[in-house]
């Protein structure tokens, strides 16, 4: 029997430590399914369609792992693509109590789904896309952060922002 896990989030973009997070859990699942949220409300600094391309780019040589929009209820989600487990990236403590709330909340709402939760590398452990894109916004360097056609994208986007406003 298969076992695929999803794997969600915003990825705003996605970063070094998302990828190191997709790539230990191929080590214990057949497929990873990534959800990449399209939630409006959040305001996402690339649209659905940028982080979609750029993950999938990330992923080019990584058959096993596939790359998908989703909106609307986790579960839901989860459950269209056959999934049992949802896995869940912890950077520091302060991640633990939101992740353990909302793994009790999906839990409530599907007692078939497990989340599992994978902590982040030693490297990663401060990085988050909010934190990179302030990093570049200000001129700093993101490279070790990003994947390089990512880096390219982000870099470009600002670019694009800052000469609107002047």
């Amino acid at each position: 029997m298969s076992r695929t896990a999803v794997y969600p989030g915003t990825f705003d973009p996605v970063t070094c430590g998302h990828v190191d997070l997709c790539m230990r859990a191929l080590e214990m699942f057949d497929e990873i399914i990534i959800g990449v949220a399209d939630n409006p409300d959040k305001a996402p600094f690339f649209d659905i369609n940028e982080r979609l391309q750029m993950i999938q780019h990330v992923f080019v040589d990584q058959p096993r792992i596939k790359v998908r929009p989703f909106s609307g209820l986790l579960i839901d989600f989860a459950r269209e693509y056959n999934s049992k487990i949802i896995i869940r990236g912890l950077r520091a403590i302060s991640d633990f109590e939101f992740e353990v709330q909302l793994a009790g909340m999906n839990r409530c709402l599907a007692e078939e789904i497990e989340t599992v939760f994978l902590t982040a590398a030693e490297r990663y452990k401060f990085v988050s896309s909010s934190l990179v894109r302030e990093i570049a916004r200000l001129g700093g360097d993101v490279s070790g952060f990003l994947n390089k056609n990512t880096e390219t994208q982000l870099k470009q986007k600002l670019l694009r922002i800052h000469e609107k406003e002047h």
